[in-house]
């Protein structure tokens, strides 16, 4: 049996919340809005580049997302030392390239489990809350919720594209 992305259901933003509340509902609404692009599709189908000359695909995203989260939130912001899951030194865009439609299934699984890590890390701690980076620039977890919201957001705007030109299907 083939399987096929599980269709979810959207959370919604608060409309009246503190800055937390409001910080984490976008950034799950935007989590939520890739899942909803793949829904319904199979592994060969987010492996498929749709937009030549571009080799994008959903499960690109999905895979560079994945590694997005953990690099922010859990090795940058938590401190932990974690390897990361595709990037190589070889290759640090590696959550793009060589695909496997076949590991969608797990692929879609680590993106779940790194949110939920994420998450875990996130809750109790601070929006003010700083850490240093690599570079030496000094952050806070309100930055990291801010530049999640946008990595999902513009990467949903490819993904709105993908989807588009697999199989016609639209939607916000």
């Amino acid at each position: 049996m083939t399987w096929t992305a599980p269709r979810i259901e959207r959370r919604q933003i608060p409309t009246a919340a503190d800055e937390r509340a409001l910080l984490q509902g976008w950034l799950d609404f935007h989590r939520d809005t890739l899942l909803t692009k793949c829904a319904g599709l199979t592994g060969e189908q987010l492996a498929r580049p749709t937009t030549p000359p571009s080799p994008l695909t959903l499960l690109g995203l999905v895979r560079h997302l994945t590694y997005v989260e953990r690099v922010w939130f859990r090795q940058r912001f938590a401190g932990e030392a974690i390897d990361s899951l595709y990037s190589t030194e070889d290759d640090p865009d590696a959550d793009f390239h060589g695909l496997d439609p076949a590991r969608a299934e797990a692929d879609h699984a680590a993106l779940l489990a790194e949110i939920a890590a994420c998450d875990a890390v996130a809750a109790g701690r601070g929006l003010d809350e700083t850490f240093t980076t690599d570079k030496g620039r000094t952050l806070n977890l309100r930055w990291v919720y801010v530049h999640m919201i946008e990595e999902y957001a513009r990467h949903n705007g490819h993904a709105d594209l993908l989807r588009e030109a697999l199989d016609g299907e639209t939607g916000s």
